[in-house]
């Protein structure tokens, strides 16, 4: 065969990489492969055994004591280190010593590493004070406890932003309405907040904003009405097993046991009682969860007579067990416009789509409930072929539209919850909490990015980021750090 070594010499990477890859996956033979390029079976076996030579050593098992980058140990970069190992890592002082001393064979004492912090926590603080929260519409609220310090904690329901986190000897509404109104020097002006049913945060936030709506946060209701129904629950499972086993002693005993007789048939009363209490109560709690306080529901006037429909049925039952049935009645019923507040907010938005696309508010409440069904089931997507007949053409951007307004219409203070509980990794290892640490902790959950989240959107930004709309420096560098980048 005719060898053409012009040809050979002037092929592109691209080209010579494609050779490599058709002769090792045996995609055509050598011989064919090397007319059809014009080359050199030889030419042809050499790129495949580079690919193959490559490939070998991409997968090769590395020596461990192979030299894989070089990093210049300085200084800047320990104290680096030292930051992130507190922040990042949750380490203690102790641990960051040892970690030193072990790896690096470096000696450094407790108070270096907490001048080290000190020195970041004063650039962090100068950072969150010029920070702008006029873009917060919906503020999350709640405390935290260290020890017997409460801790008072403020975040943003869309971004995850904490705008406010801080150490207080109280808890009472004018320790709360004197840290408001500093977050409102930064532009904080929500148009609602979320709270649970605490009396010093309701009137702190009376104090700092008045009529400004604080609506009740809707998963410490449902918790402590779900806790009533298990225990309850419980109760009538206790029954049921005292009058079997009564039932098992009176037919072992012979008939002239009357008093066990009747001590089975008191039991037996007991057992209906309690299981017939605790099916009801029961199903209370599932129509709360599911029809009242649930997101997509009826219009704001249904869940109000719902809701006072279900007060009712408990404080009927609440003769059966007062000591259980009566504080969860009792704050069902001083919550009610605070808890169903989220259902105002979201008439109003639907209201605004019916407006926005000239459709009627019935047909936008539809598409509202619709989003109770799963989207895995048969029954979301016939509802959905049903309603798109109704809409003429305006069904995908009504829909689109009314996800987007349920998913920014929150009815929980969750954010603050999981801020608390990140929180407590740092807590435990501190008996004593500062201003100082609070606010380098403030910082560092506010610019460092999000590794995995429920929603996607947050993935691989930080809450300042999402708050804002705007990238910004890693939190490293926000402190005057520079990065190490692998050459």
């Amino acid at each position: 065969m005719q060898v053409f070594p012009s040809i050979a010499r002037n092929l592109s990477q691209e080209k010579r990489k494609g050779i490599a890859i058709s002769s090792l996956s045996k995609a055509e033979t050598i011989t064919g492969l090397s007319a059809r390029e014009g080359v050199s079976r030889k030419y042809v076996y050499e790129q495949k055994r580079k690919a193959q030579e490559a490939l070998d050593e991409k997968f090769a098992d590395k020596a461990d004591d192979e030299v894989l980058f070089m990093l210049p140990v300085t200084k800047a970069w320990l104290n680096q280190l030292i930051i992130a190992l507190v922040l990042i890592c949750h380490s203690s002082y102790g641990g960051v010593k040892e970690l030193l001393r072990d790896l690096f064979d470096i000696r450094i004492c407790k108070g270096t590493i907490h001048n080290r912090l000190q020195e970041v926590s004063r650039q962090a603080a100068e950072i969150n004070r010029i920070q702008d929260f006029s873009g917060i519409r919906d503020g999350l609220l709640d405390e935290i406890f260290q020890g017997s310090m409460p801790v008072l904690a403020g975040v943003d329901a869309a971004s995850t932003f904490c705008y406010l986190l801080a150490c207080a000897e109280r808890r009472d509404g004018q320790t709360w309405a004197i840290h408001l109104l500093d977050a409102r020097k930064q532009g904080f002006d929500p148009d609602r907040t979320i709270a649970d049913a605490g009396t010093g945060l309701r009137a702190g936030q009376k104090l700092a904003f008045g009529d400004k709506p604080c609506h009740g946060d809707v998963f410490h209701i449902q918790h402590q009405c779900e806790t009533l129904a298990n225990t309850l629950s419980r109760l009538g499972k206790g029954t049921t097993t005292k009058r079997k086993k009564l039932e098992a002693k009176v037919d072992a005993a012979k008939d002239s046991e009357v008093a066990l007789f009747a001590q089975w048939e008191t039991a037996l009363q007991t057992e209906r009682q309690a299981v017939q209490l605790a099916r009801d109560v029961k199903t209370l709690v599932q129509w709360l969860r599911h029809d009242i306080l649930a997101l997509a529901g009826p219009d704001l006037a249904q869940r109000q007579m719902l809701y006072d429909f279900v007060v009712a049925e408990l404080l009927q039952r609440e003769p059966l067990d007062t000591d259980r049935i009566r504080p969860v009645r009792v704050a069902l019923e001083n919550q009610r416009d605070d808890l169903l507040g989220f259902a105002g907010v979201l008439d109003r938005k639907l209201a605004g789509i019916a407006m926005q696309f000239k459709v009627p508010l019935d047909r936008v409440r539809e598409v509202c409930l619709l989003q109770r069904k799963s989207m895995a089931s048969a029954a979301y997507w016939q509802r959905c072929d049903q309603l798109r007949t109704q809409f003429c053409g305006k069904f995908q951007s009504v829909l689109d539209a009314v996800v987007d307004a349920m998913k920014r219409t929150p009815r929980a203070s969750s954010l603050v919850e999981n801020l608390n509980s990140r929180l407590r990794n740092y807590f435990f290892l501190r008996k004593q909490l500062n201003a100082s640490y609070l606010g380098l902790l403030q910082f560092f959950l506010n610019h460092r990015t999000f590794l995995r989240s429920d929603i996607p959107e947050r993935v691989g930004k930080s809450p300042k980021q999402l708050m804002t709309g705007q990238s910004h420096p890693h939190w490293l560098e926000l402190l005057g750090f520079t990065l190490f980048k692998r050459a």
